[in-house]
């Protein structure tokens, strides 16, 4: 296991980190770090044997954050900002099918399993509804609960 990012590199959060009851002095579910901030590697350690986490420096937020190497890019790449998470409840915008058979209709519930960027192609979901998982573009998808939409624009 060899470490992508190093001492001093500068990063970026793809993912809005949030207290998993680690982080003291903020309640569990906080959001401590909005994605696409950036950061500074301070030091680089494992959990489980199997995990590379960072510790991160992100100096706007006045805030030290362990980061799972999946959740973060260089600095220096691309930021695509994309308007849904990881498990976000959905609702298709226009009905969404495969093959011509509709799998999930306006109004119906999903969930955001994957976030893919593309710089050509923008932003698009691994979206599962029904038990089944479909690739979904990002303008095509709305939050279930429209309140959810304003904690994202905090």
């Amino acid at each position: 296991m060899r470490p992508k990012f190093e001492y001093g590199d500068a990063v970026r959060l793809i993912r809005n980190v949030r207290n998993d009851g680690t982080y003291p002095g903020e309640p569990t579910g906080r959001l401590l770090v909005r994605r696409g901030s950036i950061g500074y590697v301070r030091d680089v350690g494992t959990f489980l044997q199997d995990q590379l986490i960072y510790s991160v420096d992100f100096l706007d937020a006045n805030r030290r954050v362990g980061c799972r190497e999946q959740e973060l890019q260089s600095a220096d790449e691309p930021w695509i900002p994309n308007r849904f998470e990881f498990r976000d409840k959905v609702t298709p915008r226009i009905p969404l099918g495969m093959q011509g058979e509709v799998i999930a209709s306006p109004g119906e519930e999903g969930e955001i399993e994957k976030i893919i960027r593309d710089e050509e192609k923008g932003v698009f979901y691994h979206a599962r509804f029904h038990g089944r998982t479909l690739l979904v573009p990002e303008k095509a998808l709305d939050f279930l609960f429209p309140e959810e939409a304003m904690e994202v624009s905090e």
